[in-house]
């Protein structure tokens, strides 16, 4: 039985957010969560978080097995809702701003072996 978490609004784009979940997708949680660990990016330890979360959904929920022989199905960001200001410039004109956020979100279930 699959196991999942997320998280909302996480201030970072879905642009850089993707580049750190294609380094985990479809390995084990163990593996990813040492890659993340030594990954030097702010982006890697919300992942971190966000895989922890899924393992301890998954050893929780009476269903699943073993949380250690679990792999990551699907790991994705959403686009979340934009932060949009306005910034001064010359002749009284204004600039947009425009913060990008994302949603995360870790799907894992058990190793099937081969």
């Amino acid at each position: 039985m699959a196991a999942s978490a997320t998280t909302t609004n996480t201030g970072y784009s879905v642009k850089k957010v993707k580049r750190i979940l294609d380094l985990v997708r479809g390995r084990t949680v163990e593996d990813a969560l040492n890659i993340l660990d030594f990954t030097q990016s702010p982006i890697a330890a919300q992942v971190a978080k966000v895989v922890r979360s899924a393992s301890a959904n998954a050893e929780n929920d009476s269903a699943s097995g073993d949380p250690s022989n679990m792999k990551i199905v699907e790991a994705y960001a959403n686009m979340a809702p934009k932060l949009l200001r306005f910034r001064a410039r010359a002749r009284g004109r204004g600039t947009r701003i425009i913060r990008r956020n994302s949603h995360i979100t870790v799907v894992i279930d058990e190793e099937e072996d081969v």
